[in-house]
């Protein structure tokens, strides 16, 4: 256990909302990868992010991979200059991009795996598979004040290690929820994510959860799944936004969550 970082979270009904600005990048990146801080360049992701906490959003989520093909190392500190909650920077467990979330300390870091060929991340990390790997980088961001999340599959050996390895909170993936095709596969997964969340929580985690939550099968999932402290969504709420306008896909993603409970 890492002394300071571990303690079981207090109770409470307010679930917190980090909402994922990688794909405001990606329309970025889409027309001036070559120049994304050019004077005319846009959308601005520090102008998104502005928008999404004036809406609610307690953090916001950015995944800096090793590709490079949404979010740039400059947009750290341009995003930590102007932040009022706090800033959650996904990252693969690799030398380069650990000692960049070092650099820039970000409140949060969220280990993910990570694979070039994939659209978006696809699947949990495996953190019983590569333990002795994740162990010297989750103590050297609890070295730097850093508190470490680990983006796992909703299974007990799974949040098991992650409480051995001393990580204060886990990220459960809800994907195979989310991507279910039948109602019969919704409620497996869903108990699958009831089973995990109250396992963390009983092992002292802080339960976060996210990838493909949407308008539709968010009330779902609430429903079924305890303990939850923030969740953390992106490609829905830029979606709807196109349509709504950020702020407003922001509030009525909260209006969802409003009368969660644990």
């Amino acid at each position: 256990m890492l002394a300071g970082f571990r303690s079981r979270p207090m109770s409470t009904s307010l679930l917190h909302l980090g909402v994922n600005v990688d794909h405001v990048a990606t329309l970025r990146q889409a027309r001036y990868s070559p120049h994304p801080y050019a004077f005319n360049a846009e959308p601005s992701l520090e102008a998104a992010a502005r928008v999404c906490e004036e809406a609610g959003a307690r953090s916001i989520t950015v995944h800096l991979r090793a590709d490079r093909r949404h979010l740039q190392d400059a947009d750290l500190p341009r995003l930590r200059a102007g932040l009022k909650t706090k800033l959650n920077l996904e990252l693969g467990n690799t030398p380069e991009i650990v000692a960049i979330a070092l650099r820039e300390h970000p409140e949060d870091v969220c280990l993910v795996p990570e694979h070039r060929r994939e659209v978006t991340t696809e699947g949990g990390l495996d953190v019983v598979a590569h333990r002795d790997t994740l162990a010297p980088t989750i103590q050297a961001f609890a070295k730097g004040q850093i508190r470490v999340s680990l983006f796992i599959d909703p299974d007990a050996p799974q949040i098991e290690t992650a409480a051995a390895l001393g990580a204060p909170v886990v990220e459960l993936h809800t994907g195979a929820y989310a991507n279910s095709g039948n109602e019969g596969d919704r409620r497996r997964e869903l108990e699958r994510l009831r089973a995990a969340a109250a396992l963390a929580f009983a092992r002292g985690l802080v339960v976060n959860a996210g990838h493909g939550l949407n308008y539709a099968n968010l009330p779902a999932f609430l429903a079924a799944v305890p303990h939850l402290h923030e969740l953390n969504i992106g490609h829905s709420i830029v979606s709807r936004a196109v349509f709504t306008g950020l702020a407003a896909a922001v509030r009525e993603m909260l209006g969802l969550m409003s009368g969660y409970s644990l």
